[in-house]
């Protein structure tokens, strides 16, 4: 498995941003509260529209900082 990073860029991933949207784009976040952002705001995910990186990224978050469990 994968090792999330420890910090992320809210631009880099465009879903993220969308949620985010009181941020700004080049604001940096912990992959904890990256997660939490995902986590809390799941409904608003446009999952269709999440390319491969951040698909990824959100299951790595989902092993680590959530035990496995998206609570959704």
């Amino acid at each position: 498995m994968k090792t999330p990073p420890a910090t992320l860029k809210i631009g880099q991933y465009p879903q993220l941003a969308l949620i985010a949207w009181s941020r700004r784009a080049d604001d940096i976040i912990t992959a904890s509260e990256a997660f939490e952002l995902y986590e809390s705001n799941w409904r608003f995910i446009e999952q269709e529209s999440l390319d491969d990186d951040e698909r990824e990224l959100i299951e790595v978050l989902t092993a680590t900082c959530g035990n496995g469990l998206m609570n959704v």
